[in-house]
């Protein structure tokens, strides 16, 4: 894990997440890329050059949140793009290779039942990358307990397991395994991955109308301090994927969300 977006908005928890990903990447020796996209709106007969102008206040506002944080020695660089957050995203992993995207939840504007705002859902539902989602005010701790839930246990892309291996490998915590049989659930979905089975400390089997259900059913007995679903169009998020804000009455967590490349 060597490289690390973390996306920045107008948020009061802005810099919350940043330090919590400053702290993260040092415990994995790797490089921060704090990053905001702007978008530009044309008006008619205007002489100043407003791309350059946003552009730089863009910059500068990214530098106020990084001078704010304890940097604890983590090589920091801002980036700034021009167009959408996704788009902008997509095009910095095609430069930079970005091994995982840590973000906050939601921005002030946000009502309180809302869970993931429309940034942060989008990020998580639209990308191809694994995606931390730090609560907020929520400060960095060794992960000692994981638990990881899904419906299906096979994996069909290479390299889904990474983030998790490597938190594996810095930290050894036990990985507690939830594979929750839904109604719709098939056979071959029983079927777990020799990848998961290799690094599980426990399995357990339960059914539940969804993979959230279950979660919710098992949280207090396994007692993690981080949760870890699949990023799958009938997987965790399967109801949410029309729409990218997210309540809290549909899904929500008070401990980092891991959120892995899924298929399907």
């Amino acid at each position: 894990m060597k490289h690390i977006l973390v996306p920045i908005g107008s948020t009061e928890n802005a810099v919350n997440t940043l330090q919590y990903a400053i702290d993260f990447a040092a415990e994995f020796n790797a490089k921060v890329f704090v990053f905001r996209a702007y978008k530009l709106v044309a008006k008619a007969g205007t002489m100043i050059n407003i791309d350059e102008i946003v552009s730089r206040e863009t910059k500068l506002y990214l530098r106020s949140i990084v001078n704010s944080i304890d940097r604890k020695n983590v090589e920091v660089k801002i980036v700034s793009a021009k167009g959408g957050t996704v788009e902008s995203i997509q095009a910095i992993h095609k430069e930079l290779n970005i091994d995982l995207i840590a973000v906050g939840p939601r921005s002030n504007s946000i009502k309180d039942e809302v869970f993931l705002g429309s940034t942060s859902g989008s990020i998580v539902k639209q990308t191809e990358i694994p995606v931390l989602v730090v609560p907020e005010g929520y400060e960095f701790k060794p992960f000692t307990s994981t638990l990881t839930a899904f419906k299906s246990g096979i994996l069909k892309k290479d390299n889904v397991l990474k983030p998790l291996l490597e938190i594996k490998k810095a930290f050894n915590p036990t990985i507690n395994l939830l594979l929750v049989k839904t109604p719709d659930y098939q056979d071959k979905d029983l079927q777990i991955d020799a990848s998961l089975t290799e690094i599980q400390d426990s399995l357990t089997t339960t059914e539940n109308v969804t993979t959230f259900q279950g979660v919710l059913e098992h949280f207090q007995s396994n007692n993690p301090d981080l949760l870890c679903v699949f990023r799958r169009k009938r997987g965790f998020f399967k109801k949410l994927w029309e729409k990218n804000t997210v309540l809290k009455s549909e899904f929500h967590t008070t401990i980092p969300l891991l959120v892995l490349c899924g298929k399907q």
